[in-house]
């Protein structure tokens, strides 16, 4: 277990992210990414089809995507359907993502997310109770690998005072062809731009709270290999491309929130009083 370094801890402060490279073993990476492939394999999606997309998401909020906060539920990409809502390929080939309690709920994850140089990392960025909330698994399609739009982690996930940390994971190369993250050093700077929460009544808003838009023509690729885990500030503007390449971008996200902060209600994620976010034992 090593803690962070000055440095690391300025760059972090400085742009908003942390690239760590060789971060997790090769091995774990594929153990992760079998068992994933198992979930899905498991999976039968008849009458289950939500669809994730950055896209007019009021309208793509619907409850099984809304009641996943404590849940293994698995999400089809925007475009891996025909035009009368068969499948283009494969299931294996079609799914987005899977989320959002994988930590919790599957032996693999729970390994993979609590280890004791994760904690010592989030200590030293400042969450002295971190509670992990949310995990993701994200596949990054070959060929239909949809595109996620410039946003903040904390416009989804949302905390009074903002102490949040966003880990991803390269399972697999990241590149500019298959679609990994760009950012834009320093934007953590800019304030939170929006919030997306629940309404009242049902269903979610989004609530825009600045109207200048990204400047974009900053934004970097941040391209790199297999082990590496990307810290992400929750005020950091992030996005990924289409994927359009013949090679998958398998990748594994956790969020981690304070747990001495307050945890709006209207945020659009909640778990059941039963499965409350728990840290790193």
């Amino acid at each position: 277990m090593t803690a962070m370094t000055p440095t690391q801890l300025d760059q972090y402060n400085r742009d908003g992210f942390l690239v760590l490279e060789d971060f997790v073993s090769a091995a774990a990476c594929d153990a992760l990414r079998a068992r994933a492939e198992e979930l899905v394999r498991d999976f039968d999606p008849k009458g289950l089809v939500s669809i994730f997309t950055t896209h007019e998401q009021t309208r793509t909020s619907d409850d099984y995507f809304l009641e996943s906060g404590d849940k293994i539920r698995f999400f089809f990409e925007e475009h891996a359907f025909n035009s009368d809502g068969t499948l283009k390929q494969a299931k294996e080939r079609s799914i987005n993502k899977i989320g959002h309690a994988l930590h919790d709920l599957d032996p693999t994850f729970d390994e993979f997310s609590r280890t004791a140089e994760l904690k010592q990392l989030v200590t030293d960025l400042g969450l002295d109770n971190p509670l992990i909330l949310q995990s993701m698994y994200i596949f990054k399609q070959p060929r239909i690998g949809g595109e996620v739009t410039c946003h903040q982690d904390a416009t989804f996930l949302y905390t009074e005072p903002l102490k949040l940390v966003g880990l991803w994971f390269a399972l697999e190369d990241a590149t500019i062809d298959n679609g990994c993250l760009w950012a834009i050093p320093g934007g953590h700077q800019l304030g939170l731009k929006s919030r997306f929460m629940r309404a009242e009544g049902g269903g979610t808003r989004v609530d825009i709270l600045d109207e200048e838009p990204w400047p974009e023509g900053k934004v970097q690729p941040l391209e790199v290999k297999k082990g590496t885990l990307i810290v992400l500030h929750p005020l950091l503007p992030h996005l990924s491309r289409e994927n359009r390449s013949a090679q998958s971008r398998h990748a594994y996200t956790l969020h981690i929130i304070d747990g001495s902060v307050d945890y709006p209600a209207s945020n659009w994620l909640q778990r059941s009083a039963e499965m409350p976010a728990r840290g790193f034992s």
